[in-house]
């Protein structure tokens, strides 16, 4: 008999009702050794299995415990009790692979709630959880939807090294990649390391992005993107860090800063409605976890939107759209700046940061907002300066709850603005040659944009740590997995 998975009986249990079938999973609970909850990974709920005692051996029901992976076949059936639609009538079980309770007691597998700590440490067994199962589907679906939008769009997807010479982003934050051996490392006449005898010929490192490479193929095919690994070396311990995440980077032929802004929110729109529609039930489950970790706050400290409402408050407002300057004037003029409510400095020329970039979201337009043009200072060596002479075409994307969520900018097309940047950015126009080169053969205006994946899936399922939103974290101090 060919298995049926449970998402499948969720959705059209009136197609298989009355008849035998074959369900597959993991026991989340048997109660009164009559009924068995079942849950296959493939939605939130569980199917209720009910079985007559008299009928089956004793010491297979004993087996029958928490966490163990049972075969179920039986009659599919209306349910007599609450909490489910049908039930499943148990003609035959059998066990596929034992849970001894005293392992289980040391898992998150308990039938208990859990910290998110805790579920940390024990990674290879959290997505068995409502909370993770519900976590990485939502990160299936908006993967599948980045990939949709892209395609449905003209895109082509191409794959970008993961190995590299260069640091696109110009930090120095990078892990080195080598095959020298450690306890004899070649060394040149002046006692450096001799990476000439390196598996490259050269010193190369994982790369922090696929933005430099993205934008050659622009150059030649018009309308790209890349979604792939990306690594910083930063020893950062906080709640938004990881040191392997996924990036999202488009880049388009002949686009400037406004087409850049445009597809940029017609982007996000399409992700949050796709998950909207697509993960109903997922994002219910999320919404009500959210609003219980938020009432344990203090007042001041919670979101202003629960995680259903933020996402329709992307899909529904117009994104604002000013200029950093009179971002900085906002607020400057604004009675929190008076009332010194922000803990980090507001002047022109500096860095904003998540507090200033939520206040014009949450209070000042109530809308998602993009900022543009900011000072050249603090943005990458690679953005177009603007005519001003002291700001480049940059845009951030701002979202509630968050602040940035994408990066992004016209590129510099101009080959001697782009050579004299890279002087001042210290960057070696030797090794950036290639990149250099395309501005001398048919350059052309071109723009785009970077979202770290991870950062979108916090907020598409509002979990406050980036550790969670991905399988298996990468962090200082941690690569148990």
């Amino acid at each position: 008999m060919k298995r049926i998975v449970i998402s499948e009986l969720i959705s059209n249990g009136q197609k298989h009702m009355g008849s035998d079938i074959l369900i597959k999973g993991w026991v989340r609970a048997f109660r009164s050794n009559r009924f068995i909850q079942i849950n296959d990974g493939s939605c939130l709920q569980n199917i209720q299995a009910v079985i007559d005692f008299e009928n089956f051996d004793e010491t297979t029901l004993k087996r029958i415990t928490t966490a163990a992976s049972v075969a179920v076949t039986g009659e599919l059936v209306e349910s007599q009790g609450a909490g489910q639609a049908f039930e499943l009538q148990v003609k035959e079980i059998e066990l596929i692979g034992d849970a001894l309770p005293d392992d289980v007691q040391k898992t998150v597998l308990q039938p208990k709630r859990h910290s998110l700590d805790f579920l940390r440490e024990q990674a290879h067994l959290r997505s068995r959880t409502n909370t993770f199962g519900a976590v990485f589907r939502i990160r299936h679906a908006a993967s599948f939807a980045v990939h949709s939008y892209f395609n449905d769009h003209g895109f082509n997807y191409i794959t970008t090294p993961i190995i590299t010479g260069s640091d696109a982003e110009g930090a120095g934050e990078m892990f080195r990649v080598s095959t020298l051996d450690l306890n004899n490392i070649p060394r040149n006449e002046k006692g450096e390391v001799d990476f000439s005898e390196d598996f490259f010929g050269k010193q190369v490192n994982l790369t922090v992005s696929g933005q430099l490479e993205a934008e050659l193929a622009a150059l030649g095919l018009g309308k790209v993107y890349t979604f792939g690994p990306t690594f910083r070396a930063e020893n950062s311990n906080t709640s938004r860090h990881l040191a392997e995440f996924w990036m999202i980077e488009p880049e388009v032929a002949f686009n400037d800063l406004d087409d850049n802004m445009d597809l940029t929110e017609d982007f996000l729109k399409f992700i949050c409605a796709y998950i909207l529609k697509n993960c109903e039930e997922d994002l219910e489950f999320l919404d009500n976890r959210l609003a219980q970790e938020q009432s344990q706050k203090p007042q001041n400290e919670r979101n202003k939107l629960g995680l259903i409402e933020s996402l329709k408050f992307v899909v529904e407002n117009p994104f604002k759209r000013l200029t950093y300057s009179e971002a900085i004037e906002v607020l400057l003029n604004s009675k929190h700046y008076k009332k010194k409510k922000f803990q980090f400095p507001v002047e022109w020329g500096v860095d904003l940061q998540s507090e200033h970039e939520r206040y014009l979201v949450e209070k000042e337009f109530n809308c998602p907002v993009i900022l543009r043009d900011y000072p050249a200072k603090i943005k990458a060596f690679y953005m177009r300066f603007n005519d001003d002479g002291k700001t480049v075409a940059a845009m951030d994307v701002l979202f509630p709850g968050v602040g940035e969520i994408v990066g992004g900018s016209q590129r510099e097309e101009r080959y001697d603005v782009l050579a004299k940047k890279c002087e001042e950015f210290d960057i070696s126009k030797e090794e950036l040659w290639w990149y250099l080169e395309t501005r001398k053969l048919g350059t052309v205006p071109h723009a785009g944009f970077g979202m770290g994946f991870e950062r979108l899936v916090m907020f598409l399922t509002g979990m406050s740590n980036i550790r969670d939103v991905i399988p298996f974290p990468r962090t200082p101090d941690n690569a148990e997995f």
